[in-house]
């Protein structure tokens, strides 16, 4: 075998210089670095493209890698027209936003895996697509085309609400209903891969009167849950007091006190709520106390007057304005009149021309009116856990069926009325 020692070969003429004929193998033995500081065609290889595409259309060439950054927008991209057997073509997710707006692709005359229709849509957050032409009778098949794993989660923030389940209004002369606690802040720098559970408390249960008062029951805690932060705990609306048992119980907020013996309200937790109102007997009216609001106390019952539910707080974490967490109001007796239910889910009471207490509106944490004399109570309203995720950290990953809202003012809301998870 010959050896030819030289620093650089040059075409004779012209500027194609061609090693070996047709037939030949160019070996190049092993630790042999090829370096490449020009332009290597005919070898397959995948051209990566500095130009991110954020346009609504883009046409790929052959042996193309396209980063696709569909944030603002969903995107066709054309496929090579007249491929060749081993052309391939990757294509990824850039901003981690296709399953918000996808990526279709136009088939510009080939098959895609055998057919020729529909045009194949990829909407899975983080996908990365390696397609490779096969030739005439199945064209283009995907090599790849799952999601990625995102390995570098960044920390974000997340807003939340938490409201609890609403005491329900006292059977018998029965004070209001305390609005279940309400709490909202934001969970700070929360990092990836975090299992965030949320709990949502139900309403008290409603009471009827059977030879005697029976107080309200109470609300249950709502909360939320996971690693690197300390657990958020709405605790329950407090149950209206009622003849013989005259002290509405304490909560998120308190329930009001029974007209009947001058009941005093139960106290609320700050900041979650406020104490119930206090009934001041007057015969033959017996106007009850109001349950507490997370806004404001509930209204003093007297004589004939009973008091209304406290007033709850508005909260725009939703995109709009809503208000939650209003206490119940007190029933009243005689020629009375009945208390109304605070703004934010509150019920009314029941009172002396026969109308029946209401129950706390569901996922608001209203809590639920008194009853007068024979009828039932109402029972608290569910609470509700809310949170408002940025969207483009929103991983859409939850359990429990919970209502996801995407595009609110750039954060997506995940509204859970029953228990369920979210993971960062």
């Amino acid at each position: 075998m010959s050896k030819i020692e030289v620093d650089q070969v040059d075409p004779q003429s012209g500027t194609t210089l061609t090693l070996g004929t047709s037939g030949d193998t160019v070996s190049i033995p092993s630790g042999v670095t090829l370096a490449n500081a020009g332009t290597a065609t005919g070898f397959a290889s995948i051209a990566w493209q500095s130009s991110i595409v954020t346009a609504a259309t883009h046409t790929a060439s052959a042996n193309q890698g396209i980063w696709i950054n569909t944030t603002s927008n969903a995107c066709t991209l054309t496929l090579p027209g007249s491929p060749s057997v081993g052309d391939q073509l990757i294509f990824s997710d850039f901003a981690r936003t296709w399953d918000s707006n996808a990526v279709t692709l136009s088939l510009n005359g080939s098959k895609f895996q055998g057919f020729t229709s529909p045009d194949p849509v990829y909407d899975t957050i983080g996908e990365a697509v390696h397609i490779v032409y096969s030739g005439s009778t199945q064209g283009w098949i995907p090599i790849n085309d799952g999601g990625t794993a995102n390995e570098v989660p960044q920390a974000y923030n997340i807003q939340y609400l938490v409201v609890a389940g609403g005491g329900a209004g006292g059977g018998y002369y029965g004070g209001g209903g305390g609005a279940g606690g309400l709490l909202t802040a934001t969970l700070s720098s929360v990092a990836g891969n975090v299992t965030i559970t949320a709990t949502v408390g139900a309403g008290g249960a409603s009471v009827s009167h059977s030879g005697g008062g029976v107080k309200g029951n109470d609300g249950v805690n709502s909360s939320l849950a996971g690693s690197g932060f300390s657990t958020v705990t709405a605790i329950g609306g407090g149950g209206g007091g009622a003849s013989g048992t005259v002290n509405g119980n304490s909560g998120g907020s308190g329930g009001g006190g029974s007209g009947d013996g001058g009941g005093s309200g139960g106290s609320g937790t700050s900041p979650q709520g406020n104490n119930g109102g206090t009934a001041t007997p007057a015969s033959p009216d017996y106007g009850a106390g109001g349950g507490g609001g997370a806004g404001a106390v509930g209204a003093n019952g007297s004589g004939s007057q009973a008091g209304n539910g406290g007033v709850g707080v508005s909260n725009s974490i939703t995109g709009s304005a809503v208000f939650y967490a209003g206490g119940g109001g007190g029933s009243s007796e005689e020629t009375a009149s009945g208390g109304a239910g605070g703004n934010g889910g509150g019920g009314a009471s029941g009172d002396s021309s026969g109308e029946a207490a209401t129950a706390g509106t569901a996922n608001t944490g209203g809590g639920g009116g008194g009853a007068n004399q024979t009828q039932a109570s109402g029972a608290g309203g569910t609470g509700v856990v809310i949170l408002s995720v940025p969207d483009a950290n929103y991983s859409g990953t939850v359990t429990g069926s919970p209502t996801v809202t995407t595009g609110v003012s750039g954060q997506t809301i995940i509204k859970f009325t029953g228990t369920g998870t979210y993971v960062t």
